[in-house]
């Protein structure tokens, strides 16, 4: 689904990603695990068309999209759930899922504002709340919720799990294994190692913006070096 080769990014002249490489079947559930500035949320940015400057090779669902337009990735069914959220907060729940709206896909889930009220049924008892007038956990729902009314064939969350309480952040588990059973190819970026193992299938671990592992999740649960070294605090 999705295949990143030699991926370099540039903030400025600062050299922030190197090489990095990264694949994604369909189906799956990865984790792009590192510390805070490890360059997961530049990756991301990347594979989307967000950063000036990038090299590389980024092939989504058998379309080389290394130079493309951020729109036209999007469009093609790549869906980015940013770190800092974005939901118009002058907007209600309803309305912001509609500003997500895209025709149905072949190959993809099709999600309505119904389907995504079952998934997160925090969001259905508020269905005409401004997005400003929202916790913090409410709007990352809506978040993912706006990003699946693209009904995208992929998803990049960033830092699902950042700031939520420990029930919301469970929640939000069960909402993305929901999404996995769906077909849906996922890869989320996160610190949290507990939240990644309820969730995912692999990992890949950045490190001062290069790959030092990459493997499944049981591969890295048996190299506690490569924990203690590149993950914990």
């Amino acid at each position: 689904m999705l295949e990143v080769g030699a991926l370099n990014g540039w903030y400025g002249p600062a050299h922030i990603l190197s090489d990095v490489d990264l694949d994604v079947g369909t189906g799956d559930v990865v984790a792009l695990l590192g510390r805070n500035g490890a360059g997961k949320s530049t990756t991301f940015k990347a594979i989307v068309g967000l950063l000036g400057k990038r090299t590389g090779h980024i092939v989504f669902d058998g379309r080389d999209v290394s130079t493309a337009s951020t729109h036209a990735i999007v469009r093609a069914g790549l869906g980015y759930v940013p770190e800092d959220r974005r939901i118009f907060t002058e907007l209600s729940v309803m309305e912001n899922l509609e500003v997500g709206r895209q025709p149905p896909r072949a190959d993809a889930p099709t999600w309505t504002p119904d389907r995504l009220f079952a998934l997160f049924p925090n969001l259905a008892e508020m269905r005409n709340r401004l997005g400003g007038r929202m916790s913090g956990g409410e709007q990352q729902m809506l978040t993912i919720a706006r990003t699946l009314m693209g009904n995208p064939r992929l998803v990049l969350l960033d830092e699902p799990s950042e700031g939520l309480a420990p029930k919301i952040v469970e929640e939000m588990a069960h909402a993305i294994l929901a999404m996995k059973r769906e077909g849906l190819s996922i890869v989320i970026s996160e610190q949290n190692l507990h939240f990644a193992r309820l969730i995912c299938d692999r990992a890949v671990i950045l490190e001062s913006g290069r790959v030092r592992f990459s493997g499944t999740i049981a591969e890295l649960e048996a190299r506690p070096e490569i924990r203690d070294a590149y993950l914990a605090l």
